[in-house]
């Protein structure tokens, strides 16, 4: 036998509930986590300090 429509209709908005809240969930770790992150004093992303655009000099594999 198969289910009444309202009950499939009722789980399936159960879930998507609970998957909204965990996604808020880490929403907010993820902003928490990147507010207490330390920063480059100058404001610069410390990932990408002192990388200069432009040609970049051959790898050190390719001078072989």
């Amino acid at each position: 036998m198969k289910p009444k429509p309202s009950i499939v209709k009722r789980e399936r908005e159960k879930a998507k509930r609970v998957k909204q809240q965990e996604k808020l969930a880490r929403r907010a770790e993820a902003s928490a986590r990147r507010s207490i992150s330390p920063t480059a004093p100058n404001g610069e992303d410390p990932d990408i300090a002192g990388i200069v655009p432009g040609p970049q000099p051959p790898p050190d594999w390719m001078e072989d």
